[in-house]
């Protein structure tokens, strides 16, 4: 039998209130394995547990699925942090792998899920991932307005806020409440019509996101086959600047998904641009056109137009590209309004509003021609 041993060794505030057995087990049973997507409770997990009530220590013997792997790390802090949190002073962890029979009981169980989530193929939602060669020209703000643009003209449209480690849709949107939890789904939070799920919804104050590559996939993929988005039309992905790890578990976890690659008119930024489209291309996704954020700033006084960042980005990435402009947005800030906080949203008769309903109304029929 293989094991792992892990001891932590935490003070706790409160001190005194020890654990009983039948608490820890009942405390920890809800825990999921992270790979059979079920509770400990129902795999018998939880394989021990000893108490030294002098210490006011507890030791536990987890049984998972799937050892040395940065779930189990999460799983491990998860378990931690609920034994801290109800009393004891220190923990001892110890993991073991699951007999083969229980893990082949529960496989089928989360074969059958993907095939029923939105990665099995079994659904009419169209995939749309906004992709940008590097970060600052305005990506997640063309991923929001373009999905309430969306939202707007009657679709049914949710959003993965991909970007991992950047993650900005939820304050973008004005958005304070948090996901909820119903039977084994993750239900997202609903906004101007949009469902949104993020990963600033489970790190707290803001805090850095410090994963490797196998840890993001899991998390991508976790957005996709555990969260319960319904029937929608259209799910756009906000995905990290450049062509790294996420970018990739993209292609190849949708290989049916369509792409925008949003630029500024800056000759650097369209360049850079291009190795984003080119990835999209070598993986044979569409790609439905470009975006030229930032396009311009117009004079509120004279209506004149000053090219800040330079012209013709947009359209010199688009021909390299093979594809079309959707659109072009100038600089402007959304107007100011008390009783909505959405700093990043537009509203419907805002300029920039009416040029991201005018590219989902192309949006929308470039696809649904097909």
């Amino acid at each position: 039998m293989l094991y792992l041993f892990v001891y932590i060794h935490m003070q706790n505030k409160d001190g005194d209130y020890m654990l009983t057995k039948e608490q820890v087990i009942e405390l920890l049973g809800p825990v999921r394995d992270p790979f059979l997507h079920t509770t400990l409770a129902e795999t018998d997990g939880i394989k021990g547990v000893t108490i030294k009530e002098d210490k006011n220590h507890v030791s536990v013997k987890i049984g998972i699925s799937k050892m040395n792997t940065g779930e189990q790390m999460q799983m491990q802090q998860e378990i931690v942090g609920i034994l801290k949190k109800n009393g004891a002073n220190t923990v001892g962890l110890r993991f073991e792998q699951l007999p083969e029979e229980v893990i082949r009981k529960y496989q089928p169980a989360v074969e059958q899920a993907q095939e029923a989530s939105l990665m099995g193929g079994n659904t009419n939602t169209k995939f749309i991932a906004v992709a940008s060669g590097k970060g600052g020209v305005g990506k997640s703000t063309v991923t929001v307005n373009l999905a309430v643009a969306l939202a707007r003209l009657g679709k049914k449209v949710g959003v993965i806020d991909a970007d991992i480690y950047g993650f900005s849709v939820p304050d973008m949107m004005g958005i304070e409440n948090r996901p909820v939890v119903r039977g084994k789904k993750i239900i997202p939070v609903e906004r101007f019509g949009v469902q949104v799920i993020s990963m600033g919804f489970f790190v707290e104050d803001n805090s850095p996101i410090i994963w490797r590559g196998p840890m993001l996939g899991k998390m991508l993929n976790s957005f996709f086959s555990e969260v319960e988005w319904g029937d929608l039309d259209y799910l756009l992905l906000d995905l990290p600047p450049g062509t790294g790890d996420i970018a990739m578990d993209v292609h190849e976890l949708l290989p049916t998904c369509k792409e925008i690659i949003v630029t500024t008119p800056h000759p650097t930024a369209a360049f850079v641009a291009a190795r984003a489209g080119q990835m999209a291309l070598k993986t044979n996704h569409e790609i439905l056109g470009v975006v030229e954020n930032m396009a311009y700033f117009e004079s509120k006084l004279t209506g004149e137009k000053e090219y800040v960042f330079g012209q013709g980005g947009g359209q010199k990435l688009a021909e390299v590209l093979k594809t079309k402009v959707l659109g072009q947005l100038p600089l402007q800030q959304p107007y100011m309004d008390e009783e909505v906080f959405a700093p990043s949203v537009y509203q419907e008769d805002h300029p920039n509003g009416q040029e991201f309903r005018r590219m989902a109304a192309k949006v929308i029929a470039k696809i649904e021609e097909e």
